[in-house]
């Protein structure tokens, strides 16, 4: 059994702290791990378990390895997307390629941003879906519903499949209004829909050949078509984005008469919006869940949350959402969490960076805090990792001056190269070509101060990358 880990969602309605190159799969909001690396200790315990296969942005491919190196996770697979195109297409593409080897091994398919409380419960729906799984149907999880919840698809579960725990599927529906949801809840028969699964690779093809053959023409080709690229699977990426864009229950779940499903009541959330965090979340006596640096008074219900160290204060406040990081703050009521996605839409259509990053920005080889700008000039915190190497690069409109902090700086500035200790600094005119390495067994942090007519990222010219980034 592979598990491939779906790991291509935005997370807009998580900002300011999810952003478009730092999604919220990829942050600790229910523990000291990242959602994703939760969903891999999930999986600690369960039988036949082989290494994941994550599918991913291309943009986010560092970051998925460096937390797969944090979570001790060696020999996984990472399937990276050139394009988004739903789950349906993500899903096919990991199935062909776990079947490259003549191999036919069981999918189970998990979101990278999922919630779940108890994982002994999870495990054991593992168990009840292995078999229905290992003799061809397709096995949905369906949440057993705790509310009237209208962010939700539903599954209507039929008949028990002879006390295995599992049922039919009568049908999936869209995600209703609350008097529809009220009487589902009622009904009883009505299950949330996870968007986890487990079938058998062959099992998959054969119905995506019924119903989503052009799917299937595109993903495959794309399968054949890739390349490696350090850890990296890259798939072929004029095959890939010539598939149709559909989600796996529109595309085959449906549809198909294989379909079958494993009631699942193990304190599961999809994470999808601020209040459904603070659902998931500890709170103290007054109903508040404090993340950071936090002085609440008469208030109540509230999720405040300070990322950069600055202190929150409330004074009679109920039921508000209140974030803080390091360039932007949001504050909203609670039954308003999901229209924060318009906040991101509206700063995507002005242009603006914290739609995208975080002032903390992460690369390959470390990361790097924007501190201070303004016209002309710009100053940078940068910690490189024991080891990792900047490119070998050079730039036509700035020049950067260097002062090592702590750690050692192997510096490459035209012809010379230099070894720079703590408090030692190097300047780098403009057009010099440059590269900046750690040699050392801790992080070198130092300071960059850029000046000149233009300062945007863009204005690199690589010559030489480990990373394989032009």
């Amino acid at each position: 059994m592979i598990p491939v880990i779906l790991s291509g969602g935005s997370g807009t309605r998580l900002w300011p702290l999810s952003r478009g190159l730092f999604p919220k799969q990829f942050l600790p909001l229910t523990s000291s791990r990242s959602m994703m690396q939760e969903t891999l200790s999930r999986l600690d315990g369960v039988s036949d378990c082989q290494q994941p296969l994550v599918i991913c942005n291309e943009e986010h491919r560092f970051i998925v390895a460096e937390q797969l190196r944090q979570q001790g996770v060696q020999g996984a697979g990472i399937l990276l997307e050139p394009i988004g195109r739903n789950t349906a297409p993500a899903i096919a593409a990991a199935a062909l390629h776990a079947m490259c080897d003549d191999g036919d091994p069981l999918l189970l398919v998990l979101a990278a941003d999922h919630s779940i409380q108890d994982v002994t419960a999870f495990q054991a729906s593992i168990k009840v879906a292995f078999q229905a799984a290992q003799d061809g149907a397709l096995v949905t999880f369906g949440i057993v519903p705790t509310a009237p919840e209208t962010g939700y698809g539903y599954i209507q579960k039929g008949d028990d499949r002879g006390g295995s725990g599992t049922f039919s599927v009568r049908r999936f529906v869209e995600k209703p209004d609350l008097s529809t949801a009220r009487a589902y809840l009622a009904d009883g028969d009505y299950l949330w829909n996870s968007g986890m699964f487990l079938f058998r690779a062959s099992a998959l093809i054969r119905e995506l050949e019924k119903f989503a053959p052009e799917m299937l023409v595109a993903c495959r080709r794309a399968v054949e078509t890739a390349t490696s690229d350090l850890d990296f699977i890259r798939l072929g990426k004029e095959a890939f984005s010539a598939s149709p864009g559909d989600s796996i229950d529109y595309a085959v779940m449906e549809k198909t008469d294989k379909a079958v499903v494993v009631p699942l009541s193990a304190g599961w959330s999809d994470v999808g919006s601020w209040s459904a965090l603070w659902d998931v979340s500890a709170k103290n006596a007054h109903g508040n869940v404090e993340k950071g640096d936090v002085t609440a008074v008469d208030s109540h219900n509230c999720y405040l949350h300070s990322s950069d160290g600055r202190l929150i204060a409330t004074v009679g406040v109920d039921d508000l959402i209140v974030v803080d990081t390091d360039d932007a703050v949001l504050v909203a009521h609670k039954d308003k969490v999901q229209d924060v996605k318009k906040v991101v839409e509206l700063l995507n259509h002005a242009g603006r960076s914290e739609a995208v990053h975080h002032r903390v920005v992460y690369r390959p080889w470390g990361c790097y805090d924007s501190i201070d700008s303004g016209e002309r000039y710009q100053v940078k915190r940068i910690t490189v990792k024991p080891g990792a190497r900047l490119s070998v690069q050079m730039h036509h409109h700035r020049a950067e001056h260097w002062v090592v902090v702590s750690g050692t700086a192997k510096v490459l500035k035209g012809d010379q190269e230099l070894l720079l200790a703590e408090n030692q600094s190097v300047y780098i005119p403009v057009g010099v070509i440059h590269a900046l390495e750690n040699p050392g067994k801790i992080p070198l942090e130092l300071i960059e101060v850029q000046s000149g007519a233009y300062l945007g990222e863009d204005d690199i010219v690589r010559f030489e990358d480990r990373y394989g980034r032009c």
